[in-house]
């Protein structure tokens, strides 16, 4: 029985693979400084919750398989430098991974937008075609109790990153996973506190394509130029294959998508979504699924968790929350509201909450960002500010970067609840889009405010 220990088992996904590790039979430890809700409880009910909080060298011992080391873990760690002492194999999260897929069949969905959304599609139709897989997912999906599962499968299905794997291993964590069926949607500058310019941010894509292995298959957003340059540049010893918006009609605010002779009505909606679907179906097309089964599958296909989520609707209102932060997110999302419900008022709340967002010198990304909405709102936390230990943004900055003078802007959650509170919701839809949590948002409260 394999023994492994986690340093920072507290981690969204950590903590997830610990629980799928000992699930298989492994023998789990791990240790953080912190440990906090859904992980505490989580691990708490797996029977590998740490005794103690803090790290403590005396857990580290030679008979030890594996070190897996997360994210915020730092290079001082008293558990890390045991580890090195006693010479013991230590891995990133993806590292590790792929020590456990080495002999399956491995799915990388890698690229700066759509890849939570684009893994779950094809893990859903997987599920719903009685296919035995593995996975790795950023979010939380409707049936699936992990983000994380690691079995006998012969396929493993992973969302791919592009940020540094470890503090000691500071290679993005798609470079790890050695796909053979991959998946890029599109590059857009993000993280710049670790990719300063876009050209750094570029070349990691860059990488990935370079070392995959000669004949494996690339399935990657044509419609994206930056993309598409990259991939002819790089990608000659792959077997390449484009992918754009499939064919689609909307009527009555319900989108029917069409793959050769079949087509299926969709519960989810927009341009995004239709190419996250497309690189989906190619990959289950490359698995041995029919369109057939694809479009019978993705039918019922309801979003991960935060992606145009429905908070409340009636009969001429919706208000959805999504993850959307980066620019080229919130674009996408905006516009597919808008052509969803084209007669209705779109009034658009974005957070700055990101690293990214709050920076003042990234801010011009968002030029023409909320151009889509009737009613474009900005909200920033001074609290989300101090943690980050970033000087304080001038709402005159923020009008000028965003291209907007009727840019309505706030820091203060109080005050933008009564903003919310004093909109006309009739015929119009509220997108709240962030990674964040404005502060503390009363999210299921929201329904009140269409029942005015």
């Amino acid at each position: 029985m394999a023994k492994v220990h986690f340093i920072a088992i507290g981690g969204s996904v950590m903590h997830q693979l610990a629980i799928a590790l000992r699930h298989k039979g492994y023998e789990v430890t791990g240790s953080d400084d912190e440990i906090f809700e859904p992980a505490l409880s989580n691990l708490r009910q797996a029977g590998i919750l740490p005794a103690t909080i803090g790290w403590d060298p005396a857990r580290i011992t030679a008979d030890i398989d594996a070190v897996i080391l997360g994210m915020h873990a730092r290079e001082d760690n008293p558990e890390l430098i045991r580890a090195r002492e006693l010479q013991l194999k230590i891995y990133s999260f993806p590292e590790y991974i792929y020590q456990e897929s080495k002999n399956k069949t491995r799915v990388a969905v890698g690229g700066s937008h759509g890849k939570t959304t684009t893994t779950a599609m094809i893990m859903h139709v997987l599920q719903y075609n009685q296919q035995a897989f593995d996975y790795l997912v950023g979010a939380k999906l409707e049936g699936f109790n992990q983000s994380v599962n690691i079995t006998d499968a012969p396929l493993i299905v992973c969302e791919a990153d592009e940020y540094p794997a470890s503090v000691i291993e500071k290679r993005p964590k798609f470079l790890f996973l050695h796909p053979q069926i991959a998946i890029l949607t599109g590059i857009a500058w993000d993280h710049i506190n670790v990719f300063p310019t876009y050209d750094i941010y570029e070349e990691q894509f860059a990488l990935f394509i370079r070392q995959m292995e000669p004949g494996s298959v690339l399935i990657y957003n044509s419609g994206d130029t930056a993309l598409s340059s990259l991939v002819a540049a790089e990608g000659r010893h792959l077997r390449l294959i484009p992918y754009t918006t499939p064919i689609h009609m909307i009527r009555d605010g319900v989108t029917r998508v069409f793959f050769d002779e079949g087509y299926a009505d969709l519960e989810v909606f927009g341009e995004h979504n239709l190419l996250n679907m497309h690189a989906a179906k190619l990959v289950c097309n490359e698995l041995g699924l029919s369109d057939e089964a694809f479009l019978a599958a993705i039918a019922s296909f309801r979003g991960a968790a935060k992606r145009l989520e429905l908070v409340a609707k009636n009969d001429h209102s919706v208000i959805y929350r999504d993850f959307a932060h980066a620019p080229s997110k919130v674009k996408a999302t905006m516009e597919a509201t808008r052509q969803q419900f084209p007669q209705r008022r779109l009034i658009a709340v974005l957070e700055l909450h990101t690293y990214s967002s709050l920076n003042a010198s990234f801010l011009s990304q968002y030029q023409g960002a909320l151009e889509a909405a009737d009613v474009a709102v900005v909200f920033y936390s001074k609290h989300a500010l101090e943690i980050k230990r970033m000087p304080d943004l001038a709402p005159e900055l923020i009008m000028e970067k965003f291209g907007r003078t009727d840019l309505h802007i706030f820091n203060d959650r109080a005050r933008l609840e009564a903003f919310l509170e004093e909109q006309n919701y009739h015929d119009a839809n509220l997108l709240l889009m962030s990674s964040g949590t404005y502060d503390g948002l009363d999210f299921p409260s929201l329904g009140k405010l269409l029942h005015k």
